[in-house]
Order: C-alpha cells, then structure tokens, then sequence
C-alpha cells in the first residue's frame, strides 16, 4: 500500500510541487528580495534565558494521568526557573496550565538576565484559548522590554496574502536567501492597540535555517533588530539560540519518563495499563 503511494508520488512529484508555487510565485520572491536586508551580526555579550514548556498525558480507564513542566535557564545551563506539576484527572486543559507555567517563568526571569527569549508564537499566546492570559504576559513583556518571542517554524501567510502566496511567508525568505539577514519589520494591530505584534524573519549566519522574532509593540526599527540579532547570535548553535535549545531539552516530557511515573505511582499493575506502557 504504502509502496502505491510513494511511486504515485515521486510520478507526480512536478505537479504537487507547482501548487507551493502558485502563478505569481516570481513575483512574491522578488518582494521577498526587496524586504530582505543582509547583515551579518557581531558577538555582543549578554546574559541570555531561554524559556520553553512540555505535557504529556496518556489515558487508561476513563482517567488521565498529566504532567506539566516549565523551565527558564541561561545559555551557560544554570536553571533560573524549574516549575512543575502532575496529577490524575479528565479534560485537563494542559497546554493552558503549560502557557500559565511559561509566563510565570518569564516573569520570574526578566530582572535576572538582560534578554528572555521564548520558545514559539506570541500571535499563537493572542489568538489561541490561552488568550486569558494575555494581561500576564503583556506586562511582563514591557516590564523591562527585554523579552522576545522566536519560532523556528511559522505558518503565517501575512507578507504576501495580496500578491496571492500559497504558502507560509517564511518559504519565500528560504527561497531568495541563503545569506544572514533579517526581513523588514511587519506590524500587526488585529489584537488591538495593547497587544500590537512585529515580526522578523532572521538567519543568523550562512546557510542555517531562518527564524522568527516577535516583539510586542509597533516601534522597532532596523538598529534593535541588529542589536538583539547580536545578543542572540553569541549563544547561538546552528543559527538558533542555545538558551531556547537547554530550555526545550530541560523541560521535555517523554513517553518514557510518563510510563516511570505510572510504575512509581503503581498504576503499572491497574488493569488496563498495558495501554499506558505501550
């Protein structure tokens, strides 16, 4: 079966590929061409945190065993911030008391360091349920104006929706550049006036992949994005921030370690966890 689908596949490699491209594919890598500016950033020293958040959960019996973590920790490995929490229950909303744990994470670590980077979207914080806190992470934000938001991935189609883009605006960057640089800053306002968002597309150096950077508010010009392009560019392994690479690692919840937490709790012998252990 599988077989079937590969060599229909590779048959009709051009043409599923053509979709990507759309009619006007030309003219959105050329506007991708004139929103790209080379720089190549300079090691600036900075004290840097990464801040990221894991769950998991496995169901046996019409019950849900959880677990939460959340961890804020600089790029040399010292942990700033370790929270966590687990428990038996049903429709636990764990990705909400995943965001809630990041926040506080954040909040804990922005007088500490001079730059916290967090792991994923801040238009996926505004538009997704964990809008409710929203005012949390807002004025942790403008604390001290030094955090920022960075995706290795984005699906986002706000650069070039009018020329008619099929694909994520980051495509179109990979396509016309190999070289460091970031694109013009886009400014959305959709969330209104508290929660305005401008982003970036960045490679740090040659050939890695590019990144996202999010800033909340509309007032950031091209010598602060060279500015944090530095900071994070001195910790930096493939052109993406080590401090976010610790934190993703430090925080991850495993199958594995979920299956340890069933036998520590004893539930390996419940009837029924065989689905638990896989």
């Amino acid at each position: 079966m599988l077989n079937t689908v590969y060599k229909d596949a590779i048959k009709n490699r051009d043409q599923m590929l053509s979709v990507l491209k759309g009619p006007k594919f030309e003219q959105i890598l050329q506007k991708a061409k004139e929103n790209w500016i080379d720089y190549s950033p300079t090691k600036k020293q900075v004290v840097t945190a990464g801040v990221d958040s894991s769950f998991n959960n496995t169901k046996f019996q019409g019950i849900e065993l959880w677990a939460v973590t959340a961890v804020s920790i600089k790029s040399n490995g010292e942990v700033l911030v370790d929270r966590h929490d687990s428990g038996l229950g049903s429709d636990i909303e764990l990705s909400r008391i995943a965001s809630k744990m990041e926040i506080e994470a954040c909040e804990q670590s922005v007088d500490l360091v001079d730059l916290v980077l967090m792991d994923g979207s801040l238009h996926s914080q505004f538009m997704t349920r964990q809008s409710s806190l929203d005012t949390a992470i807002v004025k942790a934000m403008k604390k001290n104006d030094n955090v920022i938001f960075i995706s290795k991935t984005s699906n986002t189609k706000k650069q070039f929706e009018r020329l008619g883009s099929l694909a994520g605006d980051i495509f179109y960057y990979n396509h016309v550049t190999k070289n460091p640089g970031f694109s013009k800053t886009f400014v959305e306002k959709k969330y209104g006036r508290d929660k305005i968002i401008s982003s970036t597309f960045v490679r740090l150096s040659d050939s890695t992949p590019i990144i996202k950077l999010e800033f909340l508010g509309e007032n950031h010009d091209q010598d602060e994005i060279k500015s944090v392009m530095n900071k994070i560019f001195t910790n930096s392994v493939g052109g993406y921030p080590y401090a976010l690479k610790l934190a993703h690692n430090n925080c991850k919840i495993s199958d594995r370690e979920l299956s340890k937490m069933v036998s520590l709790l004893g539930l390996s012998n419940e009837v029924g966890s065989r689905e638990v252990l896989g």
